[in-house]
């Protein structure tokens, strides 16, 4: 195969996969980390084994990452395993029934604060603050995510025109 095709594959699924760090729909760093071997291996890059060991073990943090750091700021606001699982349904139900972009984080603030309000009716600040506290770990989460994601657009394109 072409080396400019391949090279191509690769920005196009570096690029989904920077898209994929904040919609759940694409699986964000993997894409990322697969436009990334897909470069190194598909062609003749002198890019260095270490960057694809660093990457891949920070594709490895971020996903044990994106399910502590939402529980533990929720927790850490008040949240109780009531908001958890409705921010697990307000996610998928946003998805599905919201038709706008960022539908998703509408669904799962929505089940975070209904869980809880599920969970002790009588609290409504307990809501307001567990849904604060899902709102930090998202944004911690999906920059750490970002963060990575485009480093790794960076580490290829700088390559790319090394060369």
């Amino acid at each position: 195969m072409d080396a400019a095709l391949i090279t191509l594959v690769s920005i196009i699924l570096l690029l989904l996969g920077i898209l994929g760090t904040f919609l759940p729909v694409l699986p964000g760093l993997l894409l990322s980390l697969c436009g990334l071997l897909i470069y190194k291996f598909g062609t003749d890059a002198p890019l260095p084994m270490l960057y694809i060991w660093i990457f891949a073990l920070l594709t490895i943090l971020s996903s044990i990452l994106n399910y502590v750091i939402p529980a533990r700021t929720t927790r850490k606001y008040g949240g109780t395993r009531w908001g958890s699982i409705g921010s697990v349904i307000g996610m998928i139900a946003g998805m599905l029934f919201i038709l706008i972009p960022f539908g998703f984080l509408i669904g799962m603030f929505a089940g975070v604060f209904i869980g809880e309000l599920l969970h002790d009716s009588s609290d409504r600040r307990k809501a307001w603050n567990s849904t604060k506290g899902a709102l930090i770990g998202f944004i911690y989460g999906t920059g750490f995510n970002l963060i990575v994601g485009l480093a790794m657009f960076l580490v290829v394109l700088i390559d790319i025109f090394k060369h």
